[in-house]
């Protein structure tokens, strides 16, 4: 494939501005969450807490633009929040209690099969075009993230798909709902919804299971959640989810597995960490060719509407 073609597939422009931009901007951005949650936070501040701070900053963000819209809409938008956020961490954290890191890391990757084949279940088909590409992408983060996996991981796992589930259910959720709600208002005015949804669950999560001995107890610490609630998760998960009603299905099925490599590029260059470079080159391989065969194979004889207002 030469590399206009691939250029083709970044740069496609609808209303003018590139469809991927906001995807590939928050996959940059969230690189650098992994390791500073990694580096500054996990196993020094209780995670439940960072949850709760991370959604509580992130609504704050949200509150001013919120907008008066009908109730069928406001609990659809928090449904997906509980969803795509809540549940999904108590999913993730638990799982951490019953898997090593890499174990956990390794089963995240199926997360682009479950957003093909959920959207497909909401639109009433199945494409098995995007299911192939999909699973090449699983086939190149798995080639970077690859490791000895122990015995008893069959729960582990299925409390890791949970979690995989409830992020792919929320972000195609939110862009087949947007697509059929024709929303009048600028997304901004109602996002603020999906994060009271959210709000909910980890307030909840935090009184069953937070630990209050394992607050924060220094600058750095509480200087990186405010970065996390307002940036990370506050603008981050807006642009992802208004990125995600701007490509097909396919396309946001591969770019949730780049960022395995963004991460580990991040983590390599600033915090010196190991990585196998021949692992991430040979895998960033894959997924690039996931991109460019679902482009150009994957999109025959589908039509994949999407929110096209740029709102």
């Amino acid at each position: 494939m030469p590399p206009v073609g691939f250029l083709h597939v970044i740069l496609a422009k609808r209303n003018g501005i590139p469809v991927m931009v906001y995807l590939v901007a928050i996959t940059c951005l969230w690189a650098f969450s992994f390791s500073l949650i990694g580096v500054y936070l996990a196993g020094q501040v209780d995670a439940y807490f960072s949850v709760l701070t991370r959604v509580a900053l992130a609504s704050i963000v949200f509150l001013p633009f919120l907008r008066r819209v009908p109730i069928r809409l406001a609990t659809r938008m928090m449904a997906l929040g509980a969803i795509q956020l809540g549940c999904m961490y108590v999913f993730y954290y638990q799982s951490f209690l019953l898997l090593s890191v890499p174990e956990v890391l390794i089963f995240t990757i199926l997360t682009p099969v479950y957003v093909t084949l959920i959207f497909d279940l909401m639109q009433g088909r199945f494409s098995f075009r995007y299911l192939i590409t999909a699973i090449i992408a699983v086939f190149g983060a798995a080639i970077i993230r690859y490791s000895a996996i122990g015995d008893q991981v069959f729960i582990g796992f299925l409390v890791v798909q949970g979690a995989n589930i409830c992020f792919a259910l929320g972000q195609v959720g939110y862009k087949v709902l947007l697509e059929r709600e024709q929303l009048e208002l600028p997304q901004r005015a109602v996002f603020g919804y999906f994060y009271l949804g959210a709000l909910v669950v980890t307030v909840i999560t935090w009184f069953l299971f937070g630990n209050p001995a394992k607050l924060p107890t220094t600058s750095t610490q509480w200087g990186i959640l405010l970065y996390l609630g307002l940036i990370a998760s506050g603008l981050g998960y807006f642009f992802w989810n208004k990125g995600a009603t701007k490509v097909d299905a396919g396309t946001l099925a591969i770019m949730n597995n780049a960022l395995i490599p963004a991460g580990l590029i991040v983590n390599l260059l600033i915090w010196n960490r190991e990585a196998n470079l021949t692992r991430l080159a040979l895998g960033g391989a894959v997924l690039v060719f996931s991109l460019i065969l679902h482009e150009y194979w994957g999109k025959q004889g589908v039509t994949d509407k999407s929110v096209t207002a740029n709102r």
